[in-house]
């Protein structure tokens, strides 16, 4: 097995294109969209709100791996198990916000993955988001295209760009995590045995990480602060308000290409804000 780390072989789209034309056997990052609208739900904002609901729902057996997996599936694509991290936020140099009137009156432009929902999402937080990929990010804070970046969580901003960014607030308004996935020509091909191995190392590697998934970015805030970014968490009152403007404008937005049955799973199972 050959092991490519980060962007050695291309860009997350490149990657995933490759993946499904089976130049790439096993993939552990975000599906793209370009394929199939559907797996948009899981950059839906505000699905969960808090550690236990997001374990439970991007679990193997969750909610959220029940819709994606036959959509996976659909494109060619095995589907072996979720690698999470934490909830994202709103990393900036110079200055914050915690609110929509905030956001808006200081005109703050945030780096946002190119992956639908996620610039629909922090444009309806009151921000500018502006779609970037990874590998362009830091130039981008660097030179003034934007103020930050969007939806990590704080291990990434505070490991790549902690010279540059100031504030994190942890609007958590979206779940990071990962994916394992198989090009489904090359899981078939191996025989009963290879499957059975590594579908086990997989599930040792995401029991593991999600047994120790809450402790690592909570490492990680705690390192961040020592380091000198400010650590910001929103009030109640700023989250339910966050939570309920984007729920109203970006599912609604997201009902067209993800579909009616998968929003309406979306709506039955999605937590309540406090």
């Amino acid at each position: 097995m050959n092991v490519f780390y980060q962007g050695e072989i291309g860009g997350p789209q490149e990657l995933f294109d490759q993946l499904i034309r089976g130049n790439i056997d096993l993939f552990l990052g975000w599906p793209q969209t370009s394929y199939d609208e559907r797996l948009g739900v899981l950059t839906l904002p505000y699905l969960t709100l808090g550690w236990d609901e997001a374990l439970d729902a991007y679990g193997k057996d969750g909610w959220i791996s029940e819709v994606i997996d036959p959509v996976l599936s659909d494109i060619g694509l095995e589907y072996l198990g979720p690698f999470p991290e934490g909830f994202g936020g709103i990393a900036t140099a110079n200055t914050y916000a915690t609110n929509y009137e905030e956001a808006q009156e200081k005109g703050i432009k945030l780096r946002s993955q190119p992956i639908f929902p996620l610039p629909q999402t922090i444009q309806a937080m009151g921000f500018q988001a502006v779609p970037i990929d990874w590998s362009e990010v830091y130039t981008s804070i660097q030179t003034g295209v934007v103020d930050g970046d969007s939806s990590n969580v704080i291990y990434w901003d505070y490991t790549y760009f902690n010279d540059l960014l100031d504030y994190f607030v942890h609007s958590k308004h979206n779940f990071s995590f990962y994916t394992f996935l198989m090009n489904q020509d090359s899981w078939n091909a191996l025989d009963e045995e290879d499957r059975g191995i590594i579908a086990n190392a997989v599930e040792v590697v995401v029991n593991e990480q999600f047994e120790n998934a809450k402790a690592e970015d909570e490492k990680w805030i705690q390192t961040a602060q020592k380091e000198g970014m400010e650590y910001i968490v929103p009030s109640d009152e700023e989250m339910a308000a966050w939570t309920e403007r984007v729920r109203e404008t970006v599912w609604v937005e997201a009902e067209e290409s993800l579909g009616e049955d998968v929003m309406s799973a979306v709506r039955e199972h999605a937590s309540e804000p406090k």
